[in-house]
């Protein structure tokens, strides 16, 4: 099936909406720690790409781990999309003039305490990236249609405080992109009706 940018704008939230969550297996009683995400879609001329971060090795939360741009809610912010782009532009360097905030998904609530607002952008080339050293090892992208194709969800399993733990991972080459931010493109594609929520 393919899936039009159109679509997607029809798909989204117009606003975050208190008490609508996906629940991470594993992270229910947990104290939450409100952040948000930029789901940043770009136009690329040979089709529409998804840019993702990895983070550094030696952070303290998701060490290593592929991401989306994105942390912590600060006392300044004044909206999940104000976290968002500050963080977008913290992280790496992308200009908050090259980004159209599109819409949201739904809360997702992590297995590690956070309660994420993911907030989609498209954004615009030619654009410069200036990623943070110490956050963001390396930032790349992935065609949207590989994401929008529910043959590259791959459900997994492990052992984690205790328990048998269930996730979505959608390998792309040499990058293993799995937890919060596969769970956010999950959030997307059942929302676009390309699978069974």
């Amino acid at each position: 099936m393919s899936v039009d940018l159109a679509q997607i704008r029809r798909s989204l939230l117009t606003e975050p909406l208190a008490g609508q969550f996906i629940q991470e297996d594993g992270g229910e009683g947990l104290p939450l720690t409100p952040a948000a995400v930029l789901f940043p879609i770009v136009l690329r001329e040979g089709g529409a790409t998804v840019l993702l971060t990895q983070r550094t090795a030696h952070l303290r939360d998701h060490a290593g781990q592929i991401s989306f741009p994105g942390g912590r809610v600060e006392e300044e912010d004044i909206s999940p999309s104000h976290t968002a782009l500050r963080e977008t532009e913290e992280e790496i360097g992308l200009a908050r003039e090259h980004i159209e905030i599109i819409g949201f998904l739904p809360e997702y609530r992590t297995g590690t305490g956070f309660c994420v607002t993911p907030v989609v952008a498209l954004v615009r080339p030619p654009f410069v990236i200036k990623p943070d050293p110490f956050e963001v090892a390396e930032v790349f992208e992935v065609p949207l249609a590989f994401f929008l194709d529910p043959e590259n969800h791959q459900p997994h399993s492990m052992h984690y405080r205790g328990a048998l733990r269930h996730f979505f991972a959608m390998p792309y080459g040499d990058y293993f992109i799995w937890g919060a931010t596969a769970g956010m493109i999950r959030s997307l594609t059942e929302r676009l009706g390309l699978h069974p929520a």
